[in-house]
């Protein structure tokens, strides 16, 4: 067994990103593991021994987190529907040039960049597909955008002596989500959930566990995977309808029942999200926009890939099924 496959041995890993849903669970997971976790983020993470607190644009702080570190998981971005380019620049372009510099003045070997498969999704269908190449010019929406081009940043960093791999998680979503799962079903109880042409592509999801797994396979099987970009799914795919009821079940939200037509979700998205930005979101409103071209785009076109070069790539399978997860965010909206 190669070196970056022995689970066996303790490395010293930042996380970056450990205070949101997915970068908590890769933290915890590798701690489990019996690695050595440092998180870096702008506020506290639960249960951190560890911590740097600040921000990707502070090149200081950035030092300090990566220093004596062996690996890099970063997950921290800016991730939105909506808002300022500008914005978008800052963490998800800047951020990451930041954190690949300081992480090779550092001696770190290995860099896990968690992306999206968004940075290859240029609004049509994708029925079995491979990763695609991320292109900034043809990705939709400012983060798919600006993750694109950080994404192509970070595997061109990629060398013998800093070893890059690009991990794609594909909606993720489990207990404790406040991007997904709450805004569907707090929008489902307000009566303000549509379903594009009734809920019928079919998506590829990711729950937590199975996606907070890949991420730390990515770095498990570096000698394999770098230089890659594979996208991670439970390779289950579901209409959109179908996924959207059993989450608001689990959550004792009413199904929606609205349907309204893709192409006008599509056309009425750009407008509202320009009328969004031009009223002073970043001052004036708190929640994200109703809905936004790429929004629709993700609701009313398929996007579900082909897992067979990620499953031998990371030598791993998802082990919660969509159902199992349903039946475990249920039993987390009960207990709560």
């Amino acid at each position: 067994m190669n070196s970056s496959e022995n689970t066996g041995t303790a490395r010293r890993v930042l996380v970056t990103g450990a205070s949101g849903m997915l970068g908590g669970a890769v933290a915890q997971l590798l701690r489990d593991k019996g690695h050595h976790v440092r998180t870096f983020q702008r506020g506290a993470s639960a249960s951190a021994t560890d911590e740097v607190r600040g921000s990707l644009a502070d090149q200081q702080a950035v030092a300090a987190a990566v220093e004596s570190m062996d690996a890099v998981i970063h997950l921290a971005a800016k991730v939105s529907f909506t808002g300022a380019w500008e914005d978008f620049v800052a963490t998800n372009i800047t951020g990451t040039s930041n954190l690949l510099e300081a992480s090779k003045d550092a001696g770190v070997k290995d860099f896990v960049f968690v992306s999206s498969p968004s940075v290859a999704h240029f609004g049509d269908s994708l029925a079995g597909a491979g990763a695609g190449q991320a292109d900034p010019d043809k990705a939709h929406g400012s983060y798919a955008r600006s993750k694109a081009a950080a994404e192509l940043q970070a595997l061109g960093a990629d060398s013998p002596a800093f070893r890059v791999t690009a991990i794609r998680p594909h909606v993720v979503w489990g207990p404790g989500d406040t991007q997904l799962v709450e805004r569907v079903i707090q929008r489902a109880k307000a009566g303000r959930l549509p379903l594009l042409d009734q809920g019928a592509a079919l998506i590829d999801t990711t729950y937590i566990d199975n996606a907070a797994a890949a991420i730390v396979r990515g770095l498990e099987r570096m000698d394999h995977a770098h230089g890659r970009a594979l996208v991670v799914t439970n390779g289950e795919p579901r209409p959109v309808g179908e996924l959207i009821a059993g989450i608001c079940q689990a959550g004792g939200a009413p199904a929606p029942k609205l349907n309204v037509p893709g192409w006008l979700a599509r056309g009425a998205g750009s407008v509202i999200e320009k009328l969004w930005l031009a009223a002073g979101s970043r001052n004036l409103v708190h929640d994200e926009p109703p809905m936004t071209r790429f929004l629709a785009e993700q609701l009313s076109t398929a996007h579900w890939f082909d897992q067979r070069e990620t499953h031998e790539v990371l030598d791993w399978k998802p082990e919660v099924g969509i159902d199992e997860g349903l039946q475990k965010l249920a039993e987390h909206y009960r207990a709560s």
